[in-house]
């Protein structure tokens, strides 16, 4: 595992961004010559450009958050995933106060992976998640252009409308930054959406929620996955359980799908 704490110019922002990215390393078991094919020998030049996971957070949080209270990083060295962690800074992924983290998040920060790091440019190895305000930037972003993503996930999403998350005067935007006004967009439209993993804690307030727009989608026509555990809120254990089942669901192409290291 190599993990990396970038502060980062963003051309987008006109200023410097926190952001983690996490990249699988040959282990100790494979530096010890475990779990290798005969004749072969660790390396730090993978066999093949690696997928991608873009894992937003919830309010309050940042880039740190989520390889600090869950174990994303050993689940995403088991799986040989890249993680791409930014902080979010509570504008849900959108623009917001003057900052157009929409694009930010759209279009800079797959330039800025791709172009520094061994990941994919494919959207087939290509995914968002993310938990509460995350997930519903991950909404927002993989129902905006969902060419562009092969799955996405909501953990414990907060799908409400821009307006009813922000508490801000909405603006004309459309439909642009309202999850289930994008649902019906892409229904009449006749396009397709990513596969979806959904789940939410029954004792979490935004349990109802999720539920009606698990059952939108599904209307939509969307491959929905959902999961829901009886003894959680919104917390970071039921997160944590969440992302592992996650990174298991995952509908990968990639040479590294089906195989889970030992690390």
């Amino acid at each position: 595992m190599a993990k990396f704490q970038c502060n980062v110019i963003s051309y987008t922002l006109k200023r410097t961004v926190d952001i983690t990215v996490v990249v699988p390393t040959p282990t100790i078991p494979e530096s010890m010559g475990m779990g290798l094919a005969e004749g072969e020998k660790p390396s730090h030049q993978p066999k093949a450009k690696y997928p991608v996971l873009y894992l937003l957070h919830g309010v309050g949080n940042g880039h740190m958050q989520w390889t600090g209270y869950t174990k994303a990083e050993l689940y995403a060295e088991e799986h040989q995933i890249i993680l791409v962690c930014i902080s979010g800074e509570n504008k849900f992924y959108v623009d917001m106060k003057g900052d157009d983290f929409f694009t930010f998040v759209s279009e800079e920060l797959p330039d800025f992976v791709t172009g520094l790091f061994p990941a994919s440019t494919k959207p087939e190895d290509t995914y968002i998640a993310g938990l509460s305000m995350g997930g519903y930037g991950t909404f927002v972003h993989a129902l905006n252009h969902p060419e562009r993503y092969h799955a996405c996930g909501g953990f414990s999403a907060a799908v409400d409308d821009f307006a009813g998350v922000t508490g801000e005067t909405r603006t004309p935007r459309g439909v642009k930054y309202e999850p289930f006004l994008l649902v019906d967009k892409i229904r009449q439209e006749g396009g397709n959406f990513p596969k979806i993993y959904l789940a939410c804690g029954k004792k979490d307030h935004w349990f109802p929620k999720d539920e009606k727009f698990r059952d939108a989608l599904c209307e939509a026509g969307a491959d929905v996955t959902w999961d829901e555990l009886d003894d959680y809120g919104h917390e970071w254990r039921f997160w944590d359980i969440e992302i592992e089942k996650f990174l298991k669901w995952l509908p990968r192409t990639d040479v590294y799908a089906g195989v889970t290291r030992k690390v």
